[in-house]
């Protein structure tokens, strides 16, 4: 007793003492006695008083674990060298309290200091003494349970030290005592995390030992049995012991104690261990085996009949949607009702690739069956894991950081130009603005004015060639000599579902496309609902139409689609409904209106398209304004699972031949109900996801209900909100011509169609998606057009450039149209440079204009994002109005825009490829001038910037994202890309300007829809050959981004709640435009002059909360955790990889050196 108060003395001499100092005393005394191995008696005090405080103070658990603390390694060192049981059991409490109450913060502490092998080691020692001391083994296990998960090499560490027997022998020699078994189930669920592990534990009986400790309702041991069935399920992940479940009968069994539960279970209480059997179900279920005989069982009735029992409570969705999960998996694959998945459409490339897709598309046997999966029968004879090797094991846990690029080397931008200065000097003539003399311009001011510099001009004012600037004369577009051979498909007719293969071509001899119905598909046509637009009749005069007479159509003849005559005869205000169409058209600020019907039909004459399109889409003709209404996120009705569909009604007529029209097939499965297949991407046997067809010979008040049934993305905004877009073209006769969100019960989800091993890109047994919704069309006998989103088709690109270059005044604006290259076929890609004319050719008036830097923009590289190209829209119009702040923008900068990276995606109706079958925006790092000479070209025309040293201020690829909502950027950032890798020690050496992060800062305080929280500046290793890395890493540019649009709506700031329409698109192209305005500002060497009332333009803008919500609408288990939405959050929308980062989006938190708020500070960002 003397020796205690003696030793109390030594630790804490004064009562005055701070928690702080008595927790450092304390951890000091215990490392004296370690190093002089002084008695156990001393040891045992202070280590109870270490945890007396732990436990009673969560500032002594923070200094324990407090950066540079060495609190840890003392108490593990104490752990690992003594002898005394109960200081061990201290330390273990106290280990207990530290990780408990931290988070995973303090767990990953632990583990980084070697508790795991520790701990291990420990357990190992104590299983030595028989019987083992019970209270020891409870606290090892419990802590192992809670740093296994954070340790990537758990696994293999409990094996090599034995573990795994020890905790499984103590189960079964320890049934009977609870407070055992408990932390040793826990433990053992982390063990069978690797599957190595699973195998080995599996031989040894824990599939059995686990049912004997499941069973049939009971009030008692509730938390144990729900922990041996988490162990179970991960254990039955495993396809060895899986196959064991199956063959002791063991999915009756499951089967038979969910049913029990399911009724004794009146209130409820039991939830989670109903949902962890259907689990275990879930997992044996994995294999094919498994799912025969929960068939056999009678699995689909049973999870059917307990799921319609279930639906009337809100709390047991888990269970519905996870015994849908699982019946839908055990619902035997079906075929996709085609011949070949291929596209319909086949364009000969001019080279074949040596490798990817592409290649081993071309390379398949034309006898090759593409739409069979046989993954099916050959999944039980897969390699099982006990062959695995001891490297493999490394891999077995996916860590959510193993797409972030760790190599420094490789995230250092290291500029290449990656072609020769002699070669790249084939762009000179897209650079005019940098030699023109403007000597035969008609200027502002052609008399000198003394010329005041407002700042000094940085480096020499550089001329890239002495010779004459080339002429680069492309508004106008050359004849298109169209191609004769059409390539057809031979989709066979079906006696019992009746379809039209829209895909297949009949062309006349004037090239006029006509409807022709399939068997099945007859109806009665309107008269002259199929003849060519010159030819129309009408009983009354039809303005919008009187000028598209014959001498429009000379040449190729293009035709709008049939129209029904009953809704222009019967209309009595035609003349003034059409002329409040013309009207009500988009304008740009203070300038012309864009959208020309007749100029239209002319530039689509001159587009060359695969299939020959010769109809026009009536939405594309007519144009498209902004409703004047809102529309909001649609709310999903809770527990409605389908209306039923009545049975009588016409049969509807389909059809997609016009540009960007993707339509392959219609099933018509009930009366009113309709199954959709959508064609693959040329040149690809996958990417469905973009539509756009048109639709007629409806009846009013019929609810019709369509099925896409071969979508490819896991995941869809259309279970959040997400409606499509419908047009009628009654409703635009009638003044009102605008696409609107329509559609109710609209639901994405998993089907029962597979997709074989070559379409899935050699995965096995990938499902297809369905995407279905019911609408009750507006009008009887219209003609109505479905999208995906808001369609823009290069013809309308080409006719809003050819009205913006016809409208602009060209004293004040400096605007060039070129042709960067041709497409593969035979389309020209627009090159637009905008900037203000100079002042005056005087000398010091052109060295302000040729110094003024570069902002380099691109756009739609992904046809299916068409937001993008609205969001375009926005931007040029913005850059080509009147307004003072467009001017100040425009004497601020020269823009280089490519507007459309890939027009013959476009043009195609394609989703995410070009005509190669190629992503474009994954060939920047290695662009093949034969196959993507949009990307080469756009790549070299950054190289030369970079070799002329006028590298852009900012770089933007816009982009469309289909799984996120509001609007954001991804940058590029090596601090931000090494700190994701928890490496602190290595992000902390690393000094990064971070003027990466102001443009983006800026847009959320000045443009509503968007989002600082969801941007991200990771770079991942698998968007390495994307525009925004190879711009950032081998050009140099820092304010290199992609900034994606949702494809469905805000939820923060002013739009919350409500879908995106081209008008919110459209602002926030123009909002871009005014942040770079302020960046200009904020990034010059001294102030930028300005009137301040430009430059506080935020000051009357709603400022975003920029904060993300959690979803509040009914989804799918497994489809929407807390940011499921961030599953691809990564830049470029990589929508066909899952890859599932979600922790990785906006929660960096940047110093308060970094931290972007005020103007002064951001000042004093400096250039790249």
């Amino acid at each position: 007793m003397k020796k205690l108060k003696m030793s109390k003395l030594k630790v804490i001499p004064e009562k005055s003492l701070t928690n702080n100092s008595r927790i450092v005393g304390l951890l000091a005394q215990l490392e004296k006695i370690n190093a002089e191995s002084s008695e156990s008696d001393t040891a045992r005090y202070v280590t109870s008083k270490i945890l007396h405080l732990a436990q009673s103070q969560e500032k002594t658990r923070r200094e324990m674990t407090a950066k540079g603390s060495t609190g840890m390694e003392i108490l593990l060192s104490t752990l690992e060298n003594t002898k005394d049981l109960q200081t061990t059991l201290n330390i273990l409490s106290i280990l207990v309290e530290l990780v408990s109450a931290g988070g995973g913060r303090r767990v990953s502490f632990l583990v980084t200091k070697g508790g795991s092998q520790i701990l291990l080691q420990l357990l190992m020692n104590a299983s030595k003494e028989s019987p083992p001391h019970e209270e020891l083994m409870v606290q090892i296990h419990s802590i192992l349970a809670k740093i296994g998960p954070k340790d990537k090499k758990f696994g293999v560490k409990a094996r090599i030290n034995g573990a795994l027997n020890i905790t499984l022998n103590l189960v079964k020699q320890n049934l009977q005592n609870h407070r055992l078994v408990l932390p040793c189930l826990q433990l053992l669920r982390v063990y069978s995390a690797n599957s190595v592990n699973s195998v080995s534990l599996g031989k040894n009986g824990v599939v059995e030992l686990m049912f004997k400790i499941i069973g049939p309702f009971s009030k008692k041991n509730s938390s144990l049995i729900k922990v041996a069935l988490d162990t179970l399920a991960a254990l039955l992940k495993s396809k060895t012991n899986a196959r064991r479940a199956v063959d002791r009968g063991y999915v009756q069994v499951l089967l038979t104690i969910y049913v029990d539960w399911h009724r004794h279970d009146n209130r409820h209480r039991n939830m989670l261990i109903r949902k962890g059997i259907l689990q275990s179900l879930k997992s044996v279920t994995n294999i094919k085996l498994g799912r025969k005989a929960f068939i056999d069982a009678n699995g689909m009735k049973i999870l059917y009949n307990t799921s319609q029992e279930c639906l009337a409570v809100r709390t047991l969705d888990p269970l519905v949607n996870t015994s849908s999960l699982i019946m839908r998996k055990c619902f035997p694959k079906n075929r996709l009702p085609l011949p070949t998945i291929k596209s319909s459409f086949h364009f000969q490339l001019p080279v074949i690739p040596v490798t990817g897709p592409v290649a081993q598309l071309y390379s398949l046997p034309p006898e090759v069956d593409d739409v069979v999966d046989e993954s099916d029968d050959n999944d039980d004879i897969d390699v099982e894991a006990e062959n695995e090797t001891e490297n493999e094991d490394d891999l077995d846990q996916n860590f959510k950081n193993d797409d972030i690029e760790t190599d420094i080397n490789k995230l250092k931008p290291q500029q290449e130009l990656g072609r020769t200065i002699e070669d790249l000097k084939m762009y000179e003539h897209l650079f005019p603005e940098l030699v023109d003399d403007f000597q035969d311009y008609d200027l502002i001011s052609k008399e000198p004015k003394p010329f005041v510099f407002e700042g000094k001009v940085r480096g020499p004012i550089v001329v890239p060639t002495a010779g004459e600037e080339t002429s680069g004369n492309s508004g106008s577009l050359g004849k298109v000599v169209m191609k004769e051979n059409i390539p057809s498909r031979g989709d066979e007719g079906e006696k019992k579902s009746t379809f039209m293969d829209l895909a297949k071509e009949n062309i006349k001899d004037d090239r006029t496309l006509q409807q022709q119905p399939a068997p099945g598909f007859t109806a009665e046509t309107k008269k002259d609902c199929s003849l060519p637009l010159t030819v129309l009749t009408c009983a009354k005069a039809c303005p919008h139409m009187a000028a598209c007479g014959n001498v429009l159509f000379e040449g190729r003849t293009v035709q709008l689609g049939k129209l029904c005559c009953t809704g222009v005869e019967t209309e009595d205000e035609d003349t003034e409904s059409n002329s409040s169409v013309e009207q009500a058209s988009v304008e740009v600020p203070d300038g012309p209106t864009l959208h020309d019907p007749d100029l239209y039909i002319e530039i689509v004459k001159n587009t060359k398209s695969v299939p020959e399109y010769s109809e026009v889409a009536y939405p594309d003709y007519f144009g498209h304004i902004p409703p004047p209404f809102k529309e909001p996120i649609l709310e999903r009705p809770y527990g409605v699972q389908s209306y039923a569909i009545p049975e009588e009604g016409d049969i509807l007529k389909f059809n997609s031949k016009f540009e960007s029209g993707n339509l392959r097939k219609v099933i018509q499965i009930r009366k009113n109900e309709y199954d959709l297949i959508l064609n693959s991407d040329i040149n690809s046997n996958h990417y469905h996801q973009w539509f756009y067809f048109e639709v007629s010979g409806m009846r009013l008040g019929v609810a019709y209900r369509f099925n896409i049934i071969n979508c490819e993305k896991s995941n869809s905004q259309f279970n959040y909100g997400m409606q499509p877009l419908m047009y009628s073209v009654q409703e635009a006769l009638n003044g009102r011509p605008w696409w609107i969100r329509m559609g109710i019960d609209i639901c994405y989800y998993k089907n029962h169609f597979s997709r074989s091993s070559v379409a899935a890109g050699g995965q096995k047994g990938k499902s297809y998606y369905t995407i279905t919704f019911t609408v009750n069309f507006p009008h009887k006998d219209d003609v109505c057009y479905f999208a995906y989103h808001y369609p823009y088709t290069y013809s309308t690109l080409q006719m809003h450039l050819q009205k913006l270059e016809s409208a602009h005044n060209p004293q004040q604006i400096y605007f060039r149209k070129d042709v960067l290259c041709e497409t593969l076929s035979g389309n020209t890609c627009p090159l637009v440079t905008i900037t203000a004319m100079p002042e005056s050719n005087y000398y010091e008036h052109l060295c302000q204009f040729r110094n003024r830097p570069y902002v380099f923009l691109s756009a739609r590289v992904h046809p299916g994002e068409t937001n993008a190209s609205w969001v375009m829209k926005g931007t040029l119009e913005y850059l080509m109005s009147n307004n003072p702040t467009a001017q100040s923008l425009r004497e601020s900068y020269i823009f280089k825009i490519v507007p459309m990276l890939n027009p013959d995606g476009v043009i195609n109706g394609n989703h995410r490829c070009s005509l190669s079958g190629e992503d474009l925006n994954r060939q920047w790092q290695s662009p093949n001038p034969d196959l993507h000479p949009t990307i080469y070209h756009a790549k070299g025309l950054l190289q030369y910037l970079a070799a002329v040293k006028r590298l852009p201020l900012v770089y933007c690829d816009y982009h469309g994202h289909s799984r996120k909502k509001n609007v954001f950027m991804y940058g590029c950032s090596i601090k931000e890309t090494v700190w994701r890798t928890n490496d602190n020690a290595t992000s902390c050496d690393v000094v990064e300007d971070t003027g990466y992060r102001t443009l983006p800062k800026i847009l959320s305080h000045i443009a509503p829809a968007f989002c600082m929280s969801s941007c991200s500046f990771v770079v991942e290793k698998s968007k390495e050959s994307t525009a925004r890395v190879v711009v950032w890493r081998e050009i140099g540019v820092q304010r290199s981004y992609t900034m994606e649009s949702t494809l469905c709506g805000c939820d923060q700031g002013k739009y919350k709640g409500l879908q995106i329409g081209t008008r919110e698109l459209e602002e926030m192209g123009a909002k871009f435009c005014v942040g770079l305005l302020r960046l200009k500002r904020l990034t010059s060497p001294l102030e930028y002059n300005l009137p301040s009332s430009l430059l506080d333009f935020e000051n009357d803008l709603i400022e975003s909360s920029c904060k993300v919500t959690s979803p509040t609408t009914y989804v799918l288990d497994e489809d929407e955790p807390r940011f499921l939405e961030e599953v691809d959050y990564s830049a470029e929308s990589n929508d066909e990889l899952d890859i599932e980062l979600a922790e990785n989006v906006g929660d960096y938190e940047p110093s308060a050196q970094e931290e972007v708020l005020s103007d002064s500070e951001l000042s004093r960002t400096y250039l790249p």
